[in-house]
């Protein structure tokens, strides 16, 4: 079975009436036309076009951008709603067609309106690495172990190309499972989780739901107020080893970019924290189970520090894919170099491309 781009048969009308609403949103005039959400792409978007306000139904904030923000039950009935919503466009898709606002994405704005605008976030250059390797997409596609990856793949792969909400269709917010799918036949005993990129700990908690007899938990989470938070709310257990260390492929020192959750490690960070390989921390005793990493792009770079951990131990591994372009062939090339006897899963725990995890399943 080999990969193939997608077809919308819808896509010839929903062009053309994505490409009215650009060319409608984009004249100069009085009709009213308005951004739900503020991010950067309502930013870009403010900047070029001279719109009424934005929509955000979630702050008490009265102005943006020294525009007025309304609710969405006050936005006029016969206004133009560009949706730049990055992480539910679905559902923000969903509340603005029930309020019966002509609407039109982001993305599809970004591709057809001819404005100079930010790509989507993780998805820079995509369409370029694809033409580039696509026989490394048609490798990882054919090692895919069910049909349920094979679809997720095909669907990601598409709307990176395409920017059309028809290919994200079925994908729901659920990233509570995030991590834990039932192929990974985890035992409630001896288990040992490596959480790297542990933020506040939830996935360790989660981990121990599921695997309540574990033997070792070791938590990686460099930044320190994430870090204190891991210790809070994981202190209430025990063999838990929270390491104040981002890991990588050597030893050093570096810079964090704090930003919560997707806090990462740049040259423009404020933070200095310690960089360390997972092959130099783990002792003799630790024999990790199941290795965790979402580490806002600098996966590679772990899993590279972890070859002798992966090599003598075969974890099963589930391991983000989403951060940069070439995540879905580059991580499994990387983990396969290190061990070929792994079983591959996709899954995808948002309503856009990110949250995409890859699982490594140990055969036999």
């Amino acid at each position: 079975m080999s990969f193939n781009l997608l077809k919308n048969p819808n896509r010839a009308s929903s062009l053309e009436e994505a490409r009215q609403f650009c060319a409608e949103f984009c004249l100069i005039g009085s009709q009213p036309k308005y951004i739900l959400g503020r991010n950067v792409y309502a930013e870009c978007v403010a900047g070029q076009v001279n719109v009424s306000g934005f929509i955000d139904d979630y702050t008490n904030d009265k102005d943006y951008l020294g525009l007025p923000v309304l609710k969405l039950a006050d936005v006029p009935k016969d206004a133009l709603v560009l949706n730049s919503a990055g992480g539910r466009p679905l559902s923000a898709r969903k509340r603005l067609s029930e309020a019966g606002l002509r609407n039109l994405d982001y993305f599809s704005f970004y591709r057809l309106s001819g404005l100079s605008l930010i790509e989507m976030r993780f998805n820079e250059g995509f369409s370029e690495e694809y033409s580039a390797n696509e026989e490394q997409y048609s490798w990882i596609y054919d090692l895919l172990q069910d049909q349920n990856s094979r679809d997720i793949f095909n669907k990601l792969v598409n709307f990176r190309l395409e920017y059309d909400l028809a290919y994200l269709e079925g994908f729901v917010c659920k990233e509570d499972a995030q991590y834990f799918e039932d192929f990974l036949n985890l035992d409630v005993n001896d288990e040992t989780f490596i959480d790297v990129g542990g933020y506040d700990g939830f996935t360790s908690l989660e981990f121990i739901k599921r695997a309540r007899n574990y033997k070792a938990i070791h938590v990686f989470e460099p930044e320190p107020t994430n870090y204190q938070k891991c210790l809070n709310n994981l202190s209430a257990y025990s063999d838990i080893h929270v390491h104040n260390l981002a890991l990588s492929r050597n030893k050093a020192t570096m810079k964090i970019e704090v930003q919560g959750s997707g806090s990462r490690i740049s040259g423009d960070g404020t933070v200095n924290i310690n960089v360390v390989r997972l092959d130099d921390v783990l002792t003799d005793v630790d024999t990790p189970t199941f290795i965790k990493m979402d580490i806002e792009g600098e996966e590679i770079a772990a899993l590279e520090g972890a070859r002798n951990t992966i090599a003598t131990h075969h974890p099963r591994l589930a391991i983000s894919v989403y951060h940069k372009p070439s995540d879905f062939w580059k991580i499994p090339k990387l983990i396969f170099s290190i061990r070929d006897d792994y079983e591959v899963y996709m899954r995808h725990y948002t309503e856009c491309i990110y949250e995409t995890v890859m699982f490594f399943v140990p055969k036999n």
